[in-house]
Protein backbone atom coordinates (compact mmCIF):
# COMPACT_ATOMS: atom_id res chain seq x y z
CA UNK A 1 0.00 0.00 0.00
CA UNK A 2 1.30 3.42 -0.91
CA UNK A 3 1.67 5.99 1.84
CA UNK A 4 0.80 9.67 2.21
CA UNK A 5 4.38 10.83 1.65
CA UNK A 6 4.57 8.92 -1.62
CA UNK A 7 1.27 10.42 -2.72
CA UNK A 8 2.55 13.94 -1.98
CA UNK A 9 5.70 13.18 -3.95
CA UNK A 10 3.60 11.97 -6.90
CA UNK A 11 1.42 15.08 -6.81
CA UNK A 12 4.50 17.31 -6.64
CA UNK A 13 6.09 15.48 -9.56
CA UNK A 14 2.97 15.84 -11.71
CA UNK A 15 2.58 19.50 -10.81
CA UNK A 16 6.21 20.10 -11.77
CA UNK A 17 5.80 18.32 -15.09
CA UNK A 18 2.67 20.31 -15.81
CA UNK A 19 4.43 23.60 -15.12
CA UNK A 20 7.35 22.63 -17.33
CA UNK A 21 5.03 21.66 -20.18
CA UNK A 22 3.02 24.89 -19.96
CA UNK A 23 6.16 27.03 -19.72
CA UNK A 24 7.81 25.29 -22.66
CA UNK A 25 4.79 25.77 -24.91
CA UNK A 26 4.35 29.40 -23.87
CA UNK A 27 8.00 30.31 -24.48
CA UNK A 28 8.28 28.40 -27.76
CA UNK A 29 5.05 29.91 -29.09
CA UNK A 30 6.16 33.46 -28.28
CA UNK A 31 9.55 32.80 -29.84
CA UNK A 32 7.96 31.40 -32.98
CA UNK A 33 5.74 34.49 -33.29
CA UNK A 34 8.91 36.59 -33.36
CA UNK A 35 11.24 34.42 -35.43
CA UNK A 36 8.77 32.71 -37.79
CA UNK A 37 5.44 34.55 -37.63
CA UNK A 38 4.17 32.92 -40.82
CA UNK A 39 4.36 29.57 -39.06
CA UNK A 40 2.55 30.60 -35.90
CA UNK A 41 -0.73 28.65 -35.61
CA UNK A 42 -3.94 30.68 -35.40
CA UNK A 43 -5.33 29.09 -32.28
CA UNK A 44 -8.58 29.97 -30.52
CA UNK A 45 -8.64 31.43 -27.00
CA UNK A 46 -9.46 28.97 -24.22
CA UNK A 47 -12.82 29.82 -22.58
CA UNK A 48 -12.59 30.14 -18.77
CA UNK A 49 -15.11 27.34 -18.21
CA UNK A 50 -13.13 24.97 -20.44
CA UNK A 51 -9.99 25.76 -18.48
CA UNK A 52 -11.81 24.86 -15.26
CA UNK A 53 -13.08 21.65 -16.86
CA UNK A 54 -9.56 20.74 -17.97
CA UNK A 55 -8.20 21.36 -14.48
CA UNK A 56 -10.93 19.20 -12.93
CA UNK A 57 -10.31 16.40 -15.45
CA UNK A 58 -6.57 16.64 -14.85
CA UNK A 59 -7.08 16.21 -11.11
CA UNK A 60 -9.50 13.32 -11.64
CA UNK A 61 -6.97 11.56 -13.88
CA UNK A 62 -4.17 11.84 -11.33
CA UNK A 63 -6.47 10.78 -8.47
CA UNK A 64 -7.48 7.68 -10.43
CA UNK A 65 -3.87 6.92 -11.34
CA UNK A 66 -2.93 7.05 -7.67
CA UNK A 67 -5.93 4.98 -6.57
CA UNK A 68 -5.17 2.19 -9.04
CA UNK A 69 -1.53 2.07 -7.92
CA UNK A 70 -2.57 2.08 -4.26
CA UNK A 71 -4.99 -0.77 -4.98
CA UNK A 72 -2.09 -2.81 -6.40
CA UNK A 73 -3.13 -2.80 -10.06
CA UNK A 74 0.42 -1.69 -10.84
CA UNK A 75 3.35 -0.86 -8.54
CA UNK A 76 3.59 2.63 -7.08
CA UNK A 77 7.12 3.06 -8.39
CA UNK A 78 5.68 3.02 -11.92
CA UNK A 79 4.24 6.48 -11.18
CA UNK A 80 7.79 7.83 -10.98
CA UNK A 81 9.40 5.65 -13.64
CA UNK A 82 10.75 7.65 -16.58
CA UNK A 83 14.19 8.08 -18.20
CA UNK A 84 14.74 11.43 -16.48
CA UNK A 85 18.47 11.70 -17.19
CA UNK A 86 17.95 10.72 -20.80
CA UNK A 87 15.17 13.27 -21.27
CA UNK A 88 17.22 16.03 -19.63
CA UNK A 89 20.08 15.32 -22.02
CA UNK A 90 17.72 15.39 -25.01
CA UNK A 91 15.78 18.50 -24.05
CA UNK A 92 18.23 20.91 -25.77
CA UNK A 93 17.74 18.87 -28.95
CA UNK A 94 14.01 19.67 -28.83
CA UNK A 95 14.86 23.38 -28.99
CA UNK A 96 17.46 22.87 -31.72
CA UNK A 97 14.86 21.02 -33.78
CA UNK A 98 12.27 23.79 -33.57
CA UNK A 99 13.51 26.06 -36.40
CA UNK A 100 13.07 23.28 -38.96
CA UNK A 101 9.62 22.57 -37.55
CA UNK A 102 8.66 26.23 -37.87
CA UNK A 103 9.96 26.30 -41.44
CA UNK A 104 7.87 23.28 -42.44
CA UNK A 105 4.80 24.83 -40.84
CA UNK A 106 5.40 28.17 -42.63
CA UNK A 107 5.91 26.45 -45.97
CA UNK A 108 3.08 23.96 -45.37
CA UNK A 109 5.60 21.27 -46.24
CA UNK A 110 4.29 17.99 -44.84
CA UNK A 111 6.36 15.62 -47.01
CA UNK A 112 9.82 16.60 -45.78
CA UNK A 113 11.13 13.09 -45.20
CA UNK A 114 14.56 11.41 -45.30
CA UNK A 115 15.74 10.76 -48.85
CA UNK A 116 16.76 7.20 -48.04
CA UNK A 117 13.22 6.10 -47.15
CA UNK A 118 11.95 3.25 -49.32
CA UNK A 119 8.49 4.69 -49.80
CA UNK A 120 7.09 1.51 -51.32
CA UNK A 121 7.32 -0.11 -47.87
CA UNK A 122 4.80 2.28 -46.34
CA UNK A 123 1.20 3.31 -47.02
CA UNK A 124 0.92 6.79 -48.53
CA UNK A 125 -0.90 8.23 -45.50
CA UNK A 126 2.11 7.34 -43.32
CA UNK A 127 4.61 9.31 -45.43
CA UNK A 128 4.00 12.67 -43.76
CA UNK A 129 5.47 14.91 -41.08
CA UNK A 130 2.84 14.22 -38.44
CA UNK A 131 2.99 17.04 -35.85
CA UNK A 132 5.38 18.78 -38.31
CA UNK A 133 8.11 16.77 -36.64
CA UNK A 134 11.41 16.25 -38.40
CA UNK A 135 11.46 13.09 -40.57
CA UNK A 136 7.92 12.09 -39.59
CA UNK A 137 8.17 8.69 -37.95
CA UNK A 138 10.99 7.56 -40.20
CA UNK A 139 14.31 8.32 -38.52
CA UNK A 140 16.28 7.64 -35.36
CA UNK A 141 16.34 11.41 -34.75
CA UNK A 142 12.55 11.51 -34.66
CA UNK A 143 12.36 8.47 -32.38
CA UNK A 144 14.94 9.96 -30.03
CA UNK A 145 12.81 13.06 -29.37
CA UNK A 146 9.31 11.59 -29.53
CA UNK A 147 8.66 10.59 -25.90
CA UNK A 148 9.92 13.88 -24.54
CA UNK A 149 7.86 15.83 -27.07
CA UNK A 150 4.73 13.92 -26.07
CA UNK A 151 5.41 14.54 -22.37
CA UNK A 152 5.62 18.26 -23.08
CA UNK A 153 2.51 18.21 -25.26
CA UNK A 154 0.40 16.55 -22.55
CA UNK A 155 1.95 18.52 -19.67
CA UNK A 156 3.33 15.35 -18.12
CA UNK A 157 0.12 13.28 -18.30
CA UNK A 158 1.06 11.00 -21.21
CA UNK A 159 1.87 8.00 -19.00
CA UNK A 160 -1.12 8.45 -16.66
CA UNK A 161 -3.34 8.46 -19.74
CA UNK A 162 -1.57 5.41 -21.21
CA UNK A 163 -2.10 3.57 -17.93
CA UNK A 164 -5.85 3.80 -18.37
CA UNK A 165 -5.64 0.78 -20.66
CA UNK A 166 -4.26 -1.41 -17.86
CA UNK A 167 -7.39 -1.99 -15.78
CA UNK A 168 -9.73 -2.98 -18.65
CA UNK A 169 -6.99 -5.15 -20.11
CA UNK A 170 -6.37 -6.99 -16.83
CA UNK A 171 -10.10 -7.41 -16.33
CA UNK A 172 -10.53 -8.74 -19.86
CA UNK A 173 -7.74 -11.26 -19.46
CA UNK A 174 -9.63 -12.84 -16.56
CA UNK A 175 -11.55 -14.72 -19.25
CA UNK A 176 -8.42 -16.89 -19.43
CA UNK A 177 -7.99 -17.24 -15.68
CA UNK A 178 -7.72 -21.01 -15.94
CA UNK A 179 -4.42 -20.67 -17.84
CA UNK A 180 -0.94 -19.87 -16.54
CA UNK A 181 -0.19 -16.15 -16.75
CA UNK A 182 2.97 -16.95 -18.68
CA UNK A 183 0.90 -18.43 -21.52
CA UNK A 184 -1.06 -15.23 -22.17
CA UNK A 185 0.00 -13.11 -25.17
CA UNK A 186 -0.71 -9.39 -25.27
CA UNK A 187 -0.05 -7.35 -28.40
CA UNK A 188 0.53 -3.58 -28.33
CA UNK A 189 -0.31 -2.18 -31.77
CA UNK A 190 1.66 0.89 -32.91
CA UNK A 191 3.94 0.45 -29.93
CA UNK A 192 6.31 3.23 -31.01
CA UNK A 193 9.14 3.62 -28.52
CA UNK A 194 7.66 1.07 -26.12
CA UNK A 195 6.26 3.31 -23.36
CA UNK A 196 2.94 1.45 -23.29
CA UNK A 197 4.70 -1.92 -23.26
CA UNK A 198 6.65 -0.78 -20.21
CA UNK A 199 3.43 0.21 -18.43
CA UNK A 200 1.86 -3.15 -19.28
CA UNK A 201 4.86 -5.11 -18.02
CA UNK A 202 4.47 -3.60 -14.55
CA UNK A 203 0.91 -4.91 -14.32
CA UNK A 204 1.46 -8.18 -16.20
CA UNK A 205 4.91 -9.40 -15.10
CA UNK A 206 4.45 -12.93 -16.45
CA UNK A 207 2.58 -12.35 -19.72
CA UNK A 208 4.21 -12.56 -23.13
CA UNK A 209 4.26 -9.01 -24.51
CA UNK A 210 4.55 -8.24 -28.21
CA UNK A 211 4.97 -4.80 -29.76
CA UNK A 212 4.20 -4.03 -33.40
CA UNK A 213 5.11 -0.83 -35.25
CA UNK A 214 5.57 0.26 -38.84
CA UNK A 215 8.71 2.31 -38.09
CA UNK A 216 11.99 0.43 -37.79
CA UNK A 217 13.54 3.56 -36.24
CA UNK A 218 10.97 3.65 -33.45
CA UNK A 219 11.40 -0.08 -32.84
CA UNK A 220 15.14 0.44 -32.52
CA UNK A 221 14.49 3.12 -29.91
CA UNK A 222 12.04 0.80 -28.11
CA UNK A 223 14.66 -1.95 -28.08
CA UNK A 224 17.35 0.39 -26.72
CA UNK A 225 15.10 1.70 -23.99
CA UNK A 226 13.38 -1.51 -22.91
CA UNK A 227 16.57 -3.58 -22.94
CA UNK A 228 17.97 -1.36 -20.16
CA UNK A 229 15.20 -2.42 -17.79
CA UNK A 230 15.24 -5.64 -15.76
CA UNK A 231 12.56 -8.21 -16.53
CA UNK A 232 11.71 -6.58 -19.86
CA UNK A 233 11.63 -9.08 -22.71
CA UNK A 234 8.97 -8.03 -25.21
CA UNK A 235 9.01 -9.25 -28.78
CA UNK A 236 9.24 -6.31 -31.20
CA UNK A 237 7.92 -6.80 -34.72
CA UNK A 238 7.84 -4.44 -37.71
CA UNK A 239 4.58 -4.48 -39.60
CA UNK A 240 1.49 -2.66 -40.78
CA UNK A 241 -1.38 -2.79 -38.29
CA UNK A 242 -3.85 -3.14 -41.18
CA UNK A 243 -2.43 -6.60 -41.93
CA UNK A 244 -0.39 -7.90 -39.03
CA UNK A 245 2.07 -10.81 -39.28
CA UNK A 246 0.34 -12.85 -36.56
CA UNK A 247 -1.86 -15.91 -36.79
CA UNK A 248 -5.59 -15.72 -36.33
CA UNK A 249 -6.59 -16.12 -32.68
CA UNK A 250 -3.00 -15.96 -31.45
CA UNK A 251 -3.47 -13.17 -28.88
CA UNK A 252 -5.56 -12.99 -25.72
CA UNK A 253 -5.26 -9.22 -25.38
CA UNK A 254 -4.58 -6.30 -27.74
CA UNK A 255 -3.90 -2.68 -26.86
CA UNK A 256 -3.63 0.26 -29.22
CA UNK A 257 -2.73 3.72 -27.91
CA UNK A 258 -2.81 7.04 -29.82
CA UNK A 259 -3.01 5.49 -33.30
CA UNK A 260 -6.61 5.88 -34.49
CA UNK A 261 -6.49 9.67 -34.94
CA UNK A 262 -3.54 9.37 -37.33
CA UNK A 263 -5.33 7.05 -39.74
CA UNK A 264 -7.78 7.76 -42.55
CA UNK A 265 -11.17 6.13 -42.03
CA UNK A 266 -10.56 3.05 -44.20
CA UNK A 267 -7.27 2.27 -42.47
CA UNK A 268 -8.89 2.85 -39.07
CA UNK A 269 -11.47 0.18 -39.85
CA UNK A 270 -8.85 -2.18 -41.28
CA UNK A 271 -6.76 -1.97 -38.10
CA UNK A 272 -9.77 -2.68 -35.89
CA UNK A 273 -10.72 -5.66 -38.06
CA UNK A 274 -7.21 -7.09 -37.93
CA UNK A 275 -7.17 -6.68 -34.16
CA UNK A 276 -10.34 -8.77 -34.14
CA UNK A 277 -8.68 -11.39 -36.36
CA UNK A 278 -5.58 -11.89 -34.19
CA UNK A 279 -7.60 -12.15 -30.96
CA UNK A 280 -8.67 -15.52 -29.63
CA UNK A 281 -12.42 -15.75 -28.92
CA UNK A 282 -12.94 -14.27 -25.47
CA UNK A 283 -9.97 -11.95 -25.98
CA UNK A 284 -10.07 -8.24 -25.19
CA UNK A 285 -9.19 -5.17 -27.24
CA UNK A 286 -8.43 -1.88 -25.45
CA UNK A 287 -8.13 1.25 -27.58
CA UNK A 288 -6.98 4.61 -26.23
CA UNK A 289 -6.98 7.78 -28.26
CA UNK A 290 -8.13 11.38 -28.23
CA UNK A 291 -11.50 12.31 -26.83
CA UNK A 292 -14.12 13.11 -29.46
CA UNK A 293 -16.80 15.73 -29.97
CA UNK A 294 -19.62 13.36 -29.01
CA UNK A 295 -18.22 12.45 -25.59
CA UNK A 296 -16.33 15.63 -24.69
CA UNK A 297 -18.01 18.63 -26.36
CA UNK A 298 -16.73 20.87 -23.57
CA UNK A 299 -13.21 20.40 -24.98
CA UNK A 300 -14.05 21.28 -28.59
CA UNK A 301 -11.77 24.34 -28.60
CA UNK A 302 -8.85 22.26 -27.32
CA UNK A 303 -9.45 19.67 -30.05
CA UNK A 304 -9.62 22.39 -32.69
CA UNK A 305 -6.43 24.02 -31.42
CA UNK A 306 -4.64 20.67 -31.53
CA UNK A 307 -5.51 20.39 -35.21
CA UNK A 308 -4.39 23.98 -35.85
CA UNK A 309 -1.06 23.59 -34.03
CA UNK A 310 0.01 20.25 -35.47
CA UNK A 311 -0.17 18.57 -38.82
CA UNK A 312 -2.85 16.00 -38.08
CA UNK A 313 -4.58 15.43 -41.43
CA UNK A 314 -7.11 12.87 -40.17
CA UNK A 315 -7.88 14.32 -36.75
CA UNK A 316 -10.97 16.30 -37.78
CA UNK A 317 -12.46 13.14 -39.28
CA UNK A 318 -11.47 11.11 -36.23
CA UNK A 319 -13.11 13.34 -33.61
CA UNK A 320 -16.42 12.94 -35.44
CA UNK A 321 -16.03 9.21 -36.12
CA UNK A 322 -18.16 6.53 -34.48
CA UNK A 323 -15.59 4.13 -33.02
CA UNK A 324 -18.29 2.11 -31.27
CA UNK A 325 -19.89 1.43 -34.66
CA UNK A 326 -16.55 0.47 -36.17
CA UNK A 327 -15.88 -1.99 -33.35
CA UNK A 328 -19.35 -3.47 -33.75
CA UNK A 329 -18.95 -3.77 -37.53
CA UNK A 330 -15.71 -5.69 -36.99
CA UNK A 331 -17.56 -8.22 -34.82
CA UNK A 332 -16.75 -7.04 -31.30
CA UNK A 333 -19.27 -7.17 -28.46
CA UNK A 334 -19.44 -5.79 -24.92
CA UNK A 335 -18.27 -2.41 -26.19
CA UNK A 336 -17.86 0.29 -23.56
CA UNK A 337 -15.89 3.51 -23.30
CA UNK A 338 -14.74 6.05 -20.75
CA UNK A 339 -12.90 9.37 -21.00
CA UNK A 340 -9.93 10.51 -18.90
CA UNK A 341 -8.82 14.10 -19.48
CA UNK A 342 -8.02 14.19 -23.23
CA UNK A 343 -8.04 10.41 -23.74
CA UNK A 344 -10.96 8.14 -24.58
CA UNK A 345 -10.58 4.42 -23.78
CA UNK A 346 -12.68 1.76 -25.51
CA UNK A 347 -12.91 -1.84 -24.36
CA UNK A 348 -14.38 -4.60 -26.54
CA UNK A 349 -14.46 -8.39 -26.54
CA UNK A 350 -14.24 -10.92 -29.34
CA UNK A 351 -17.21 -13.32 -28.89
Amino acid sequence: MADAVTKLAYEALQQGKSLVGVAHKEISTRLMEIVAPDGAPKTLPIPPQMLRDLQASHKALLDLDWQEAEAGLYPTNLLFDAPWGDWAARYPLVWLDMPSTWTRRSERNVRDLPTNVETENYPDYYLQNFHHQTDGYLSDHSATLYDLQVEILFNGTADPMRRRVIKPLVQGLRAFGDRPSSSLRVLDVATGTGRTLHQLRAALPQAQLVGLDLSSAYLRQANRWLSQRPSELPQLVQGNAESMPFAEGSMQGVTCVFLMHELPGEARQAVIEDCFRVLEPGGVLVLADSVQLADSPQFEVAMDNFRRMFHEPYYRDYIGDDIDARLSAAGFSGIRAQSHLMTRVWTATKP
